[in-house]
């Protein structure tokens, strides 16, 4: 029998039901677990004592005959979601010791269908980032190379997977932090297309791009997960009113005219040019052209598209996601909650002191950005020419989904590198996140899948894009993948 932090999300749940473990078994297992990789920075609070009680009641439920699919799950929540038996921090120092009155809704959701958390998980400073290391807690290490960066923003929600501290985990993707991360450590996570998950309780840094979504080892975890997470919510503006759904019977609904060799007969996978160019790195290119060509032998048909306007995207992302972060974080003033500067003369001093105190570099830097472009005389020039770009992008998928069903490509244009590289050039950094952008401008679906390894041994993803409320679709397609090849199998060394 596996090791129970061996199994995912799916056969966790078959072996509660099945009484061949408990939940409170389970929890001390990776409890333990996640004490001993401490080093590796993926928690920001852990809560033993709650967790434990969870799964006692879970335990309880069990035995009384529940059988939800996630009942019994222990996870970990990202810090960027509010609870309300747990700080909350954002990884900033701004928010130390806050607690909030409320759960966010994503985690609200996740703990009505069973599942309970064992902490909170670092991340980049208000999710500003691509290494976390930007986290005023210190930053989060890779498990395959703990020299090297995890990726992010959510950064502590891929550690604590690929490390096996527990099955699935929460994250959030502005500009591609769900994905990124994945790529980076070797497991699997989607962000589903804008308004799909509420974001009622995230703690927002860019609102019309940041969405929640799933980590895990597999599609069909990512699954569960999402048809729990998602749904209408009446509490969040943009949220998107339609039904629940199903993500994992989507996933596992055949395709008409397929076979069982060929699951994916008829899908047309979309390749822009765009996202292969001279500059992408020869290993990643290589593992990504490897899980092609698995894909092609389940039946699928490889076809090029155009993405014209894909370079123009960093700069429209980093206009846009400043702009809206200057705005959200003018409440962090030190007035009502979090950080307070402690020797201030007047109340303009105050606020002075405290984001000066509270706020990392990064964050202060998009702050200036952003209150910058939006500033008279710039937004017409700036701001204003980026919305109309950002459609120009949205436009550009939706010709080329008239020639495709997916679109494929890499995540980033390297693995992970090492630790403090990105440090002297922010600008570095902004540029490994040219193939998540696009997508996250657009509002759509996006996934990360492992395909193979590249320098070093490194983990690389695959990036699946699908067209808006496509999940089921992309889960289809990375789960077929996955039940032909054992890559989001493979754990680091010593794991």
């Amino acid at each position: 029998m596996k090791s129970l932090h061996e199994m995912g999300v799916a056969e966790l749940g078959q072996g509660l039901r099945a009484k061949a473990f408990s939940a409170t078994e389970l929890t001390q297992h990776l409890l333990a677990r996640v004490t001993a990789a401490s080093q590796l920075g993926a928690f920001l609070h852990v809560d033993a004592d709650g967790a434990l009680a969870h799964a006692a009641e879970a335990d309880r439920r069990l035995a009384a005959g529940e059988a939800s699919p996630l009942l019994g799950i222990p996870l970990a929540h990202k810090d960027i979601y509010v609870t309300a038996d747990m700080p909350t921090t954002a990884g900033s120092k701004i928010l130390a010791g806050y607690r909030s009155p409320f759960d966010a809704t994503v985690v609200a959701r996740l703990n009505a269908a069973g599942t309970f958390s064992l902490g909170k998980l670092n991340c980049d400073e208000f999710a500003m980032g691509s290494a976390n290391e930007n986290s005023a807690f210190g930053p989060a290490h890779n498990p395959w190379d703990r020299s090297r960066v995890p990726g992010g923003s959510s950064g502590g929600s891929a550690v604590a997977v690929a490390a096996r501290l527990v099955p699935a985990t929460t994250g959030t993707d502005t500009g591609g932090s769900i994905r990124q991360p994945a790529s980076f450590t070797g497991i699997t996570g989607i962000k589903p297309t804008y308004g799909v998950c509420s974001r009622y309780g995230m703690i927002a840094f860019a609102s019309s791009l940041d969405q929640a979504g799933p980590m895990a080892r597999s599609a069909e975890d990512c699954a569960l997960l999402l048809s729990a997470m998602s749904g209408f919510d009446e509490r969040d503006a943009t949220s998107i009113n339609q039904p629940p759904q199903d993500f994992h019977a989507q996933m596992l609904a055949p395709r008409e005219g397929a076979t069982a060799a060929q699951p994916l007969k008829g899908l047309r996978i979309g390749l822009p040019r765009e996202f292969f160019p001279a500059a992408l790195s020869a290993d990643v290119n290589s593992a990504v052209r490897q899980g092609l060509a698995e894909l092609e032998k389940l039946g699928a048909t490889l076809v090029e598209v155009s993405l014209p306007r894909t370079e123009l995207a960093i700069p429209v992302y980093y206009i846009i996601a400043p702009a809206e972060a200057s705005s959200n974080l003018s409440r962090f003033d030190g007035v009502k909650f979090g950080h307070r500067a402690a020797n201030y003369t007047d109340l303009l001093d105050m606020y002075k002191k405290t984001r000066a105190e509270g706020f990392g570099p990064e964050v202060k830097r998009r702050i200036m950005i952003g209150t910058y472009v939006l500033s008279h005389g710039y937004y017409d020039a700036y701001y204003l020419q980026a919305q109309k770009l950002r459609r120009m992008i949205a436009d550009d998928f939706q010709q080329a989904f008239q020639h495709c069903d997916v679109i494929a490509g890499p995540v980033a244009p390297s693995v992970a590198w090492k630790a403090g590289e990105g440090a002297e050039d922010p600008v570095k950094a902004y540029l490994a996140d040219i193939f998540t952008l696009p997508g996250s401008l657009a509002g759509l679906p996006g996934m990360s899948v492992p395909v193979g390894f590249g320098e070093a041994g490194m983990p690389v993803g695959l990036q699946l894009i699908g067209n808006y409320f496509k999940e089921g679709q992309l889960l289809h397609t990375a789960h077929a993948l996955q039940q032909a090849t054992d890559w989001h199998t493979r754990a680091p060394n010593g794991i």
